[in-house]
Protein backbone atom coordinates (compact mmCIF):
# COMPACT_ATOMS: atom_id res chain seq x y z
CA UNK A 1 0.00 0.00 0.00
CA UNK A 2 3.03 2.27 0.16
CA UNK A 3 2.80 5.25 -2.15
CA UNK A 4 5.14 8.07 -3.06
CA UNK A 5 3.36 10.72 -0.97
CA UNK A 6 3.64 8.79 2.29
CA UNK A 7 7.22 7.77 1.53
CA UNK A 8 8.28 11.40 1.17
CA UNK A 9 7.01 12.23 4.67
CA UNK A 10 8.76 9.36 6.42
CA UNK A 11 6.80 6.17 5.75
CA UNK A 12 9.10 3.14 6.16
CA UNK A 13 8.91 -0.69 6.17
CA UNK A 14 8.80 -0.48 10.00
CA UNK A 15 5.28 0.96 9.75
CA UNK A 16 4.28 -1.09 6.71
CA UNK A 17 5.00 -4.32 8.61
CA UNK A 18 2.52 -3.34 11.31
CA UNK A 19 -0.34 -3.38 8.80
CA UNK A 20 0.12 -6.86 7.33
CA UNK A 21 -3.07 -8.13 9.01
CA UNK A 22 -5.03 -4.87 8.95
CA UNK A 23 -8.01 -4.35 6.68
CA UNK A 24 -7.48 -0.88 5.22
CA UNK A 25 -10.84 -0.73 3.45
CA UNK A 26 -12.40 2.63 4.29
CA UNK A 27 -9.21 3.71 6.10
CA UNK A 28 -6.53 6.27 5.40
CA UNK A 29 -3.03 6.74 6.79
CA UNK A 30 -1.65 10.11 7.84
CA UNK A 31 1.10 11.61 9.99
CA UNK A 32 0.60 14.11 12.81
CA UNK A 33 2.20 17.36 11.64
CA UNK A 34 1.10 19.78 14.39
CA UNK A 35 -0.71 19.73 17.73
CA UNK A 36 -2.87 22.77 18.50
CA UNK A 37 -4.58 21.65 21.71
CA UNK A 38 -8.16 21.22 20.55
CA UNK A 39 -7.17 19.88 17.13
CA UNK A 40 -4.22 18.30 15.34
CA UNK A 41 -3.03 18.83 11.80
CA UNK A 42 -2.51 15.68 9.76
CA UNK A 43 -0.42 15.17 6.63
CA UNK A 44 -1.24 12.42 4.17
CA UNK A 45 -2.23 11.45 0.64
CA UNK A 46 -4.78 14.23 0.34
CA UNK A 47 -2.48 16.92 1.72
CA UNK A 48 -3.00 18.51 5.14
CA UNK A 49 -6.25 18.40 7.08
CA UNK A 50 -7.40 19.12 10.62
CA UNK A 51 -8.80 16.53 13.03
CA UNK A 52 -10.43 17.30 16.44
CA UNK A 53 -8.19 16.10 19.26
CA UNK A 54 -10.89 13.78 20.65
CA UNK A 55 -10.93 11.88 17.34
CA UNK A 56 -7.15 11.89 16.89
CA UNK A 57 -6.54 10.48 20.37
CA UNK A 58 -9.26 7.83 20.20
CA UNK A 59 -6.50 5.25 19.68
CA UNK A 60 -4.17 6.63 22.37
CA UNK A 61 -2.11 9.73 23.15
CA UNK A 62 -0.26 11.21 20.19
CA UNK A 63 2.78 13.33 19.41
CA UNK A 64 3.96 15.24 16.36
CA UNK A 65 5.50 12.68 14.02
CA UNK A 66 3.11 9.84 14.92
CA UNK A 67 1.48 7.74 12.20
CA UNK A 68 -2.27 7.11 12.56
CA UNK A 69 -4.74 4.87 10.76
CA UNK A 70 -7.95 6.90 10.44
CA UNK A 71 -11.51 6.12 9.47
CA UNK A 72 -11.89 7.73 6.05
CA UNK A 73 -15.37 9.06 6.83
CA UNK A 74 -15.08 10.81 10.20
CA UNK A 75 -11.25 10.79 10.61
CA UNK A 76 -11.45 8.97 13.94
CA UNK A 77 -8.12 7.28 14.74
CA UNK A 78 -8.49 3.50 14.88
CA UNK A 79 -4.79 2.75 15.37
CA UNK A 80 -1.61 4.57 16.33
CA UNK A 81 1.29 2.70 14.80
CA UNK A 82 4.12 1.67 17.10
CA UNK A 83 6.81 4.33 17.20
CA UNK A 84 10.26 3.56 15.84
CA UNK A 85 11.80 6.28 18.03
CA UNK A 86 10.33 8.54 20.70
CA UNK A 87 11.93 11.71 22.02
CA UNK A 88 10.56 12.30 25.51
CA UNK A 89 11.17 14.53 28.48
CA UNK A 90 9.89 14.70 32.03
CA UNK A 91 6.66 16.70 31.95
CA UNK A 92 7.24 20.34 33.03
CA UNK A 93 4.07 20.09 35.16
CA UNK A 94 5.96 17.86 37.58
CA UNK A 95 4.12 14.72 36.51
CA UNK A 96 6.48 11.74 36.76
CA UNK A 97 5.18 10.29 33.50
CA UNK A 98 7.22 11.20 30.39
CA UNK A 99 5.95 13.68 27.82
CA UNK A 100 6.61 12.85 24.17
CA UNK A 101 8.43 15.65 22.34
CA UNK A 102 8.37 14.06 18.90
CA UNK A 103 7.96 10.60 17.37
CA UNK A 104 9.65 8.63 14.61
CA UNK A 105 12.73 10.84 14.27
CA UNK A 106 15.76 9.56 12.37
CA UNK A 107 18.20 12.37 13.24
CA UNK A 108 18.16 14.87 16.09
CA UNK A 109 19.93 18.15 15.41
CA UNK A 110 21.11 19.38 18.83
CA UNK A 111 21.44 23.12 18.31
CA UNK A 112 23.68 25.39 20.39
CA UNK A 113 25.10 28.78 19.54
CA UNK A 114 28.70 29.94 19.82
CA UNK A 115 28.02 32.41 22.62
CA UNK A 116 26.84 32.36 26.23
CA UNK A 117 24.34 29.62 25.42
CA UNK A 118 27.10 27.07 24.76
CA UNK A 119 26.93 24.58 27.61
CA UNK A 120 28.54 21.14 27.42
CA UNK A 121 26.46 19.69 30.24
CA UNK A 122 23.23 20.77 28.54
CA UNK A 123 24.38 19.24 25.25
CA UNK A 124 25.07 16.00 27.13
CA UNK A 125 21.44 15.98 28.29
CA UNK A 126 20.26 16.19 24.70
CA UNK A 127 22.73 13.49 23.66
CA UNK A 128 21.46 11.12 26.37
CA UNK A 129 17.91 11.76 25.17
CA UNK A 130 18.80 10.99 21.54
CA UNK A 131 20.75 7.85 22.43
CA UNK A 132 17.91 6.59 24.64
CA UNK A 133 15.46 7.10 21.78
CA UNK A 134 17.67 5.47 19.18
CA UNK A 135 17.87 8.64 17.06
CA UNK A 136 21.13 9.72 15.43
CA UNK A 137 22.49 12.82 17.23
CA UNK A 138 24.22 15.61 15.32
CA UNK A 139 25.39 18.74 17.15
CA UNK A 140 24.87 21.94 15.17
CA UNK A 141 26.73 25.04 16.37
CA UNK A 142 25.14 28.25 15.12
CA UNK A 143 26.19 31.92 15.13
CA UNK A 144 29.94 31.32 14.68
CA UNK A 145 30.24 35.02 13.84
CA UNK A 146 29.51 35.87 17.50
CA UNK A 147 32.74 34.35 18.82
CA UNK A 148 36.46 34.63 18.21
CA UNK A 149 37.12 30.91 17.80
CA UNK A 150 34.23 28.74 16.64
CA UNK A 151 36.64 25.86 16.03
CA UNK A 152 37.32 25.66 19.78
CA UNK A 153 33.59 25.22 20.47
CA UNK A 154 33.43 22.49 17.84
CA UNK A 155 36.38 20.59 19.30
CA UNK A 156 34.91 20.76 22.81
CA UNK A 157 31.59 19.31 21.61
CA UNK A 158 33.30 16.53 19.63
CA UNK A 159 34.85 15.18 22.83
CA UNK A 160 31.46 14.43 24.39
CA UNK A 161 30.84 11.16 22.56
CA UNK A 162 32.99 8.95 20.28
CA UNK A 163 32.23 9.57 16.62
CA UNK A 164 29.89 12.48 17.36
CA UNK A 165 29.40 14.69 14.30
CA UNK A 166 29.54 18.43 15.03
CA UNK A 167 28.74 20.93 12.29
CA UNK A 168 29.24 24.70 12.47
CA UNK A 169 26.58 26.60 10.54
CA UNK A 170 25.88 30.29 10.08
CA UNK A 171 22.16 29.87 9.42
CA UNK A 172 21.88 33.47 8.21
CA UNK A 173 23.78 32.32 5.13
CA UNK A 174 21.31 29.87 3.49
CA UNK A 175 23.92 27.92 1.55
CA UNK A 176 25.83 27.23 4.79
CA UNK A 177 23.06 24.85 5.88
CA UNK A 178 23.98 22.61 2.97
CA UNK A 179 26.28 20.57 5.23
CA UNK A 180 23.14 19.23 6.97
CA UNK A 181 21.32 18.09 3.85
CA UNK A 182 22.89 14.61 3.98
CA UNK A 183 20.51 13.87 6.89
CA UNK A 184 17.50 15.56 5.25
CA UNK A 185 17.06 13.41 2.15
CA UNK A 186 13.87 11.76 0.82
CA UNK A 187 11.91 9.97 3.52
CA UNK A 188 14.15 11.16 6.36
CA UNK A 189 12.72 12.79 9.51
CA UNK A 190 14.86 15.25 11.45
CA UNK A 191 14.12 17.37 14.52
CA UNK A 192 15.66 20.47 16.05
CA UNK A 193 16.21 20.71 19.80
CA UNK A 194 17.92 23.44 21.78
CA UNK A 195 17.46 26.50 23.96
CA UNK A 196 15.47 29.56 22.95
CA UNK A 197 17.38 32.00 20.80
CA UNK A 198 20.05 29.63 19.48
CA UNK A 199 18.74 30.00 15.94
CA UNK A 200 16.58 26.89 15.45
CA UNK A 201 13.91 28.71 13.44
CA UNK A 202 16.54 30.49 11.36
CA UNK A 203 18.18 27.12 10.72
CA UNK A 204 14.83 25.56 9.80
CA UNK A 205 14.21 28.40 7.34
CA UNK A 206 17.67 27.89 5.83
CA UNK A 207 16.85 24.21 5.30
CA UNK A 208 13.66 25.23 3.49
CA UNK A 209 11.01 24.57 6.15
CA UNK A 210 9.20 27.81 5.34
CA UNK A 211 9.04 31.26 6.85
CA UNK A 212 9.17 30.45 10.58
CA UNK A 213 9.14 33.31 13.06
CA UNK A 214 12.47 34.37 14.51
CA UNK A 215 13.27 36.69 17.38
CA UNK A 216 16.04 38.97 18.51
CA UNK A 217 18.73 38.07 21.04
CA UNK A 218 19.30 40.13 24.18
CA UNK A 219 22.79 41.61 23.94
CA UNK A 220 23.43 41.48 27.71
CA UNK A 221 23.22 37.71 28.08
CA UNK A 222 22.92 36.29 24.57
CA UNK A 223 19.59 34.64 25.39
CA UNK A 224 16.60 34.72 23.14
CA UNK A 225 12.83 34.68 23.33
CA UNK A 226 10.64 31.70 22.52
CA UNK A 227 9.99 32.15 18.80
CA UNK A 228 8.58 28.66 18.18
CA UNK A 229 5.54 28.11 20.41
CA UNK A 230 4.40 24.70 19.18
CA UNK A 231 5.94 21.62 17.60
CA UNK A 232 5.30 21.33 13.90
CA UNK A 233 6.38 19.15 11.01
CA UNK A 234 7.48 20.73 7.73
CA UNK A 235 8.37 19.36 4.31
CA UNK A 236 11.88 20.16 3.09
CA UNK A 237 12.93 20.78 -0.53
CA UNK A 238 15.61 18.11 -0.03
CA UNK A 239 12.86 15.48 0.29
CA UNK A 240 12.73 14.98 4.05
CA UNK A 241 10.64 16.46 6.84
CA UNK A 242 11.70 18.56 9.81
CA UNK A 243 10.12 18.99 13.26
CA UNK A 244 10.79 22.33 14.90
CA UNK A 245 10.50 22.36 18.72
CA UNK A 246 9.96 25.20 21.20
CA UNK A 247 13.15 26.20 22.98
CA UNK A 248 13.91 24.65 26.36
CA UNK A 249 16.32 26.14 28.88
CA UNK A 250 16.54 23.04 31.09
CA UNK A 251 15.55 19.64 29.75
CA UNK A 252 14.41 17.24 32.47
CA UNK A 253 15.13 13.70 31.32
CA UNK A 254 12.57 10.91 31.69
CA UNK A 255 13.72 7.33 32.34
CA UNK A 256 17.01 7.43 30.46
CA UNK A 257 19.33 4.81 32.00
CA UNK A 258 20.49 3.35 28.69
CA UNK A 259 21.13 6.74 27.13
CA UNK A 260 23.19 7.94 30.11
CA UNK A 261 25.16 4.70 30.34
CA UNK A 262 25.91 4.81 26.61
CA UNK A 263 26.95 8.46 26.68
CA UNK A 264 29.21 8.07 29.72
CA UNK A 265 30.54 4.62 28.88
CA UNK A 266 34.11 5.79 29.55
CA UNK A 267 33.21 6.59 33.16
CA UNK A 268 31.22 3.38 33.57
CA UNK A 269 34.20 1.33 32.36
CA UNK A 270 36.60 3.30 34.57
CA UNK A 271 34.53 2.47 37.64
CA UNK A 272 34.99 -1.25 37.00
CA UNK A 273 38.75 -0.85 37.56
CA UNK A 274 38.41 0.43 41.14
CA UNK A 275 40.10 -1.78 43.75
CA UNK A 276 36.83 -2.57 45.52
CA UNK A 277 33.57 -3.48 43.80
CA UNK A 278 31.55 -1.38 46.28
CA UNK A 279 33.71 1.72 45.82
CA UNK A 280 31.82 4.93 46.56
CA UNK A 281 34.14 6.93 44.26
CA UNK A 282 34.91 9.56 46.87
CA UNK A 283 37.75 8.92 49.33
CA UNK A 284 37.89 5.16 48.87
CA UNK A 285 41.29 3.50 48.70
CA UNK A 286 42.20 2.43 45.17
CA UNK A 287 39.42 4.48 43.53
CA UNK A 288 40.17 4.67 39.80
CA UNK A 289 37.77 7.58 39.36
CA UNK A 290 39.54 9.68 41.99
CA UNK A 291 42.92 8.97 40.43
CA UNK A 292 41.60 9.86 36.96
CA UNK A 293 40.20 13.15 38.25
CA UNK A 294 43.47 14.04 39.97
CA UNK A 295 45.55 13.22 36.90
CA UNK A 296 43.25 15.09 34.54
CA UNK A 297 42.36 11.94 32.62
CA UNK A 298 38.73 12.50 33.60
CA UNK A 299 37.24 15.98 33.38
CA UNK A 300 35.63 17.10 36.65
CA UNK A 301 32.71 18.79 34.86
CA UNK A 302 31.89 15.65 32.92
CA UNK A 303 31.98 13.43 36.02
CA UNK A 304 29.85 15.90 38.00
CA UNK A 305 27.25 15.98 35.23
CA UNK A 306 27.21 12.17 35.08
CA UNK A 307 26.54 11.90 38.83
CA UNK A 308 23.94 14.67 38.60
CA UNK A 309 22.04 12.89 35.84
CA UNK A 310 22.19 9.60 37.78
CA UNK A 311 20.79 11.32 40.87
CA UNK A 312 17.95 12.78 38.80
CA UNK A 313 17.21 9.31 37.44
CA UNK A 314 16.98 7.92 40.97
CA UNK A 315 14.51 10.62 42.00
CA UNK A 316 12.54 10.11 38.80
CA UNK A 317 12.23 6.36 39.34
CA UNK A 318 11.17 6.92 42.95
CA UNK A 319 8.43 9.26 41.75
CA UNK A 320 7.24 6.69 39.22
CA UNK A 321 7.12 3.96 41.86
CA UNK A 322 5.45 6.13 44.53
CA UNK A 323 1.76 5.41 45.18
CA UNK A 324 -0.66 7.90 43.68
CA UNK A 325 -1.59 10.73 46.03
CA UNK A 326 -5.30 10.52 46.95
CA UNK A 327 -7.68 13.18 45.72
CA UNK A 328 -7.62 15.68 48.56
CA UNK A 329 -10.81 17.41 47.48
CA UNK A 330 -12.63 14.10 47.43
CA UNK A 331 -11.28 13.31 50.87
CA UNK A 332 -12.44 16.60 52.32
CA UNK A 333 -15.87 16.15 50.80
CA UNK A 334 -16.14 12.67 52.30
CA UNK A 335 -15.09 13.88 55.76
CA UNK A 336 -17.19 17.04 55.86
CA UNK A 337 -20.01 16.76 58.44
CA UNK A 338 -23.57 16.87 57.25
CA UNK A 339 -26.19 19.30 58.36
CA UNK A 340 -24.02 22.43 58.46
CA UNK A 341 -25.43 25.71 57.22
Amino acid sequence: MTNHTLATIGWKPWFEDQLTSTDLTGKLIARVSAHHGIAVLMMGDAGEFSVPIRLAESAGSIAVGDWLVLDAKDHRAVQRLERQTTLSRKAPSGDAKPQAIAANIDTLFIVSSCNEDFNLSRIERYLALALQAGANPVVVLTKPDLCDDAEDYRQQAEQLYPGLVVETVNACVPEAAGVLLKWCGPGQSVALLGSSGVGKSTLANALGAGDLATGAIREQDGKGRHTTTARSLHRLPSGGVLIDNPGVRELQLPTCDEGITNLFDDIVQLMTTCRFSDCGHEDDVGCAVKLALESGQLEARRYENYTKLLAEQTLHLQALEAPQEPDRKAGKKFKSPRGRG
